[in-house]
């Protein structure tokens, strides 16, 4: 494993004051509102993976971009995440709405790539992240997901394709499947029927326990 040095090393870390509560998914599952929720309730930050100031470049990188700079565009977005974390990980829990996984995910299934590599390409990396102590991958059916986007406010071109693109949905699902087969800190959780609020006291009462 690559070992970091000098400015590269990450910050030394301060004992935990409560855990990285990350939440996995396809597009408007509810995430967001989900990790809204909680952060109010654990009285946590929230933040989006990736964080500002990188959000406004996303669809640009996305659209013009190729897709190994792109990686490189949600990796250095995960990497300013993971001293956001550290950083708050010392005071109080943290709600993260993606993470690692969906940078996996993600690039992988919009790619068409083989996941082992988008891992390999992260792998010299992995002593600088952070790592959640829970994980919740959400899922649905086609019915509840087609529901939900349909009062998704800030709905873009990625959900559209997600949607649209022949296969995408599919591999995207077949993607957070595998990725969560493999993550020690994977909490499957099945939101078809169930509000963002009773998500959210599930959520707790597991972290909790």
């Amino acid at each position: 494993m690559t070992h970091l040095h000098g400015a590269y090393a990450p910050v030394p870390g301060t004992p935990r004051k409560g855990p990285l509560i990350v939440l996995e998914g396809i597009s408007g599952i509810g995430k967001s509102t989900l990790a809204r929720i909680l952060a109010d309730r654990l009285e946590a930050p929230s933040l989006h993976t990736v964080p500002e100031p990188f959000i406004p470049w996303a669809p640009i990188v996305n659209e013009q971009i190729a897709a190994l700079p792109q990686f490189a565009f949600y990796l250095s977005g995960v990497l300013h995440s993971t001293d956001l974390i550290r950083g708050h990980l010392a005071r109080r829990p943290v709600v993260a709405d993606r993470y690692i996984s969906s940078v996996i995910a993600y690039h992988s299934a919009v790619h068409e790539l083989d996941m082992n590599q988008v891992r390999g390409l992260l792998g010299p990396f992995q002593p600088y992240l952070v790592h959640p102590d829970h994980t919740f991958y959400l899922r649905c059916n086609d019915t509840t997901l087609h529901a939900r986007m349909a009062v998704k406010k800030d709905r873009n071109k990625d959900d559209r394709d997600m949607l649209n693109v022949p296969g995408r949905l599919d591999r995207l699902r077949r993607n957070f499947d595998a990725v969560a087969a493999q993550d020690p800190t994977a909490v499957i959780v099945d939101t078809d029927d169930r509000a963002p609020e009773e998500l959210a006291d599930l959520i707790i009462s597991h972290v909790r326990n």
